[in-house]
Parts: C-alpha cells; structure tokens; sequence
C-alpha cells in the first residue's frame, strides 16, 4: 500500500547575495517515514528545511501540507502547523536553565498573563524522566557539555508531538550509546506515524534508519531514491560529482624531534596525571567517550583554563600557559569542538573573522591596510576552498562546514607549530573532510604538529601516527599505528583495559 504524502515541496527557489542557494526543488516526505537528505556543505539541504521552519522566506515555489498548500511566515506558524527543528547549530542561551530552555517561547501561561512556572517544572521533571537524561531542570547550560545540550534540543523537538521533525546533524556530538536511543526514539515516531527530515554527513548511520535518500549538489536535487537502490559509494559520488578513491589521504612523513612533552598534568577540568609526547611531523589522536576529560586538557593547553600542577615543555623549554595570548605566542592554537560559542564572531564577516588573530599582518606604520587584508583573505580562501559569495558576507549565513573552514583559515594566518583540532569535522560533509584531512597532511609535511581530538575512530585510524586514549581524566592507553583497532581502542576508553 502505497504511504501518504505528508509534506510536498514544489518549485522552491532561493537566493542570496552572490549565490542561488535553491534552485526549483521538487521534494516529498511520505507519513511515517525517514527521508534523508545528504550534500556537501553548501548543497541547500538546510536553507530548504529553514524555508519549510518559516526561518527563510522562498523567492517562488509553493509548500504542500497534507496536499494543502501553507505559507510558512515563521517558527511559530511552522510549529502550529505541526512542524519541529533540530538545528545543525545549536540555538540556547548558556545563562538559562534546562527547563527554561526547553520552553522558550513555548511558556506556558495562567491568567492575567503570568507563566505557569510549576508546570514549566513539571513537563520538564517528565520529559527528563522520560529520555532518561540525568539533568536537574534548575541546571544551566553553560555547565552542560555540548553532547549535553544536543540530547536537550532533541528532546525539545520531539515532546512538540509534531506531524514533521526536522533533524539537521542531529548526531554530530552525541555519543554511540546516544545514538542509539536516538534511533530507538526515530522508529518509535515511524510507528505513530510521525515524518522524520533527517540531515546527516554520517553515511554508515543513515542507512540505518533511512527509507529514502535524496542528494542535493549546488542548490538542486540530484537524485532521489529508496534506500535499497542505493550504496554509500554512489551516495558520495552523487554528492560530490566525482569519486573519492581514497577516504584518508595519509602520507608517510619523516618523524623529527620532539615539539610537545607534557608531563603529570593536573587541571580544573577533573583531568590528572596527564602525560603525552608529540614530535614534529607527526598526528596524534585523542580518543575516549564523551566526558573523558580530552578537550579539558586541550583547553588547559590552550590558555582556556587553569592548569593546577604538571610541566609542558615547547621545543625543549618548559612554558607557563596562562592565558591565550600566551599559548599563541608559543606556536599553539586551538580549533574548538563548539563552532559557534567559540570559534567565531557570528554577525561579523567572514574577513573580520579570518584576521582577528592576526590584526597585525594588516596594519603598517599603525595604519590598516583593507588591500592586504583581502589579498591574505583571498589566498587562504581559496587554499581552503570557503564558499562564500563575498568575504564581505556575515558568517552565521555561511554553512557549517564553511563557517569550520574559515576558523582553520584564522588560525593557518598565524603559521602556528602546533594545531590542536577538536572535533574539527563534526557536522562537515565527506568532501569537506577530505579537504581538511588533506591540510592535516600538508601541515605535518611541513613539521607541524597535529593534535586531533575526534569521536569519529575510523578518521582517527586513519589519519593518526599514534593514538592516546583517555577514560576518567587520566590517558589509559597509548596505540601505535600498527596497533590500531576500533575494538582496542574501546577498551581503553571504557576502561576495560589499562596499558
């Protein structure tokens, strides 16, 4: 029996200054099912979900619900329409509480206008009970970690009760066991009925779940599939035009001296006894579950937080990191695992974000140089291939993966000797990675230091010379490349094993 079309698109057009981001999309969501949608960064997949969410307004087309044509004029008309969204980019606000949150601009109200806080507590109490989720509904999110929050976000989508739950990388920082229960939850709203746009880079996850695939490539639809007709091979070539024949671009690279020797670290954090060598050259790989304490060291690193006991030593010469600045003067710099919270000014161009590091580069004699500024801006654009219709563009409008991309720019500015990358490819599309794995290899060529805090193990054996595995706040084991194997790794990460 043929399933019902819950949601139809027809004809749907978008454009930004520069770039036409949609170009006549035809799409349908059937009930009770699973359409994915997969594209590099920058296809259009979430500018189409921001137009069906009411976020974005189309230049032409029409929307279909139940086959009646809607406007959608904003969120709210979406969600009264039956329409939820998990963002890509997380949307909360670090000074609010959990269950504040959660009903933003959903507050339930008494009379006279007043909101019902005790049932803002109450609904919040159940729906923790509910997933599971061992948070206090007083909890701010500022203390939560970013796997915290996306659980928070699903959360939020899902007790809409919507029609249509749009899920744009709904599992980009989540862990495997989160995954899971997510996937639990998708089957449990197929069976209600429930339609789910599903956004992910995950190739090996969305064959899990998936009834349809559609990819998107440069603002139109490619192709559009049953998942049975379909392989994760002809899923990468649809989405980049080409095929990738080698997924981790590794190369062999003479190993030199020793760049990095930190010793017995102790922090804030609830990491300690902390100790680890990096040598020019080389890519080392910090693996372990959310919460092992690894981006806690590396920010300890960075300047972020405080280190409370244990040496780091640079180029032989022990250093006294406390702040930023200083890492910086060191040749160390960080790419974090929060985008937006961290990486970049997100109502500034993406030129202002590119040079802010390195403001001195373009000012001579105390005068500002915008020539040179665009010049280095360009250069780095296009050795990293940002798509950007200008570097005048804000770049909260940019992609995520683009939004990553000029985040690396900013700090390749700097010619640093050290890179700390964490999570640097959450949420970016297979080509987009393959970019970035390519400057990883250029930059340990040039007998840089690569440090890559990843979830993603396939990336982190293929792309690491050695592999550091924390569980607990404290390195249960250290692999060589020879040594690598998922199965080993987790049991270090789990602490099953101790090396």
């Amino acid at each position: 029996m043929e399933q019902e079309i819950k949601l139809r698109v027809s004809q749907i057009e978008k454009s930004f200054p520069g770039v036409k981001a949609l170009d006549k999309i035809d799409f349908t969501v059937k009930k009770g099912s699973v359409h994915v949608l997969c594209g590099e960064n920058g296809a259009g997949k979430s500018t189409l979900m921001k137009i069906i969410n009411g976020i974005h307004q189309p230049d032409g087309g029409q929307i279909f619900i139940d086959e009646q044509p809607v406007k959608i004029g904003s969120p709210i008309q979406a969600r009264n329409l039956g329409i939820s969204m998990i963002f890509q980019e997380l949307n909360y606000v670090p000074e609010m509480t959990v269950e504040e949150n959660l009903f933003l601009g959903n507050l339930p109200g008494k009379r006279f206008g007043k909101v019902d806080w005790k049932e803002v507590r109450r609904r919040t109490t159940e729906l923790l009970k509910a997933e599971n989720l061992p948070y206090s509904p007083t909890t701010l999110l500022k203390d939560l970690t970013v796997s915290d929050i996306q659980m928070l976000e699903i959360m939020k989508a899902i007790s809409n009760k919507s029609d249509i739950i749009i899920m744009d990388e709904p599992t980009s920082a989540i862990t495997h066991e989160e995954v899971e229960k997510l996937f639990i939850k998708i089957r449990e709203l197929k069976a209600r009925g429930v339609c789910i746009i599903y956004i992910s880079h995950k190739l090996d996850e969305i064959f899990q779940i998936a009834d349809e695939i559609t990819v998107f490539r440069d603002g139109t639809v490619v192709e559009s599939h049953p998942k049975e007709e379909l392989d994760i091979e002809t899923v990468i070539s649809l989405m980049v035009g080409r095929k990738l024949t080698n997924t981790y671009p590794k190369e062999e690279v003479e190993i030199g001296d020793t760049l990095l020797k930190v010793e017995n670290l102790c922090g804030a954090g609830g990491y300690k006894d902390v100790s680890f060598h990096v040598r020019k050259g080389e890519m080392v790989g910090f693996a372990g579950l959310v919460g092992a304490g690894r981006t806690e060291v590396m920010r300890s690193l960075f300047g972020l937080d405080p280190i409370v006991s244990g040496q780091v030593c640079i180029k032989g010469q022990e250093v006294n990191i406390r702040s930023v600045e200083q890492s910086i003067r060191h040749g160390m710099v960080m790419l974090s695992e929060d985008r937006r919270r961290y990486g970049i000014i997100p109502m500034r161009s993406v030129r202002e974000n590119t040079t802010i590091s390195s403001l001195q580069k373009v000012f001579f004699r105390f005068r500002y140089q915008r020539k040179n500024e665009h010049e280095l801006v360009s250069e780095m654009f296009s050795k990293m291939r940002v798509k950007t219709p200008s570097t005048e563009t804000v770049i909260a409008s940019l992609s995520g993966g683009n939004q990553q991309k000029v985040v690396l720019a900013k700090w390749m500015l700097l010619n640093p000797d050290i890179l700390i990358l964490d999570e640097p490819t959450r949420g970016i599309d297979v080509g987009a990675k393959y970019e970035i794995y390519k400057l990883m290899t250029e930059l340990v060529k040039e007998g840089k230091v690569v440090i890559m805090v990843s979830s993603e193990l396939p990336e982190l054996i293929g792309m690491c010379d050695r592999i550091y595995v924390m569980a607990k706040g404290t390195i249960t084991g250290e692999l060589s490349r020879h040594e690598f194997t998922q199965e080993q790794i987790m049991k270090y990460a789990t602490g099953t094993t101790t090396s």
